[in-house]
């Protein structure tokens, strides 16, 4: 099923760094899951307001998720490090089977979803300016 807004995305794992990350226990901030691709045109174009919504809104409890959708590990390392992308990544190496792409239906990346304080999510593949604004409202409620 792809989710949407009101729906609860519930996930954890150990990112590509090693730390583990539980969406669950992030209900005190607003997050960003990206399903995204070091191979994906749009999802590049869309790093630098990423790592600007980033800058600007983490130290006020925003944070990104990367569910990556690459099939090698040292690619998206390499990626990740280059590009200076703070968050962490989610990688299993199945490429377009992604485990959690499949269990939300993801069909086609980039999708984004922005969950709100409390757990679920409050709208879903913004970018830019839209982005911006939706993280400044849920931050302020």
């Amino acid at each position: 099923y792809l989710p949407g807004v009101g729906d609860k995305m519930e996930f954890a794992f150990t990112g590509l760094d090693g730390k583990e990350v539980d969406l669950s226990e992030m209900e005190d901030k607003v997050v960003l899951v990206d399903f995204w691709a070091t191979w994906c045109a749009p999802c590049i174009a869309a790093l630098p307001d990423l790592l600007t919504a980033y800058e600007t809104y983490h130290d006020k409890g925003f944070e990104v998720i990367g569910i990556s959708m690459d099939e090698s590990r040292e690619e998206l390392a390499t990626f990740v490090e280059e590009n200076q992308i703070p968050w962490p990544q989610y990688f299993d190496a199945k490429g377009g089977d992604n485990e959690l792409a499949q269990r939300f239906g993801i069909r086609k990346i980039p999708a984004t979803f922005l969950v709100g304080k409390g757990g679920r999510i409050v709208a879903a593949d913004l970018h830019g300016e839209e982005l911006a604004a939706a993280i400044e409202k849920e931050l302020n409620r």
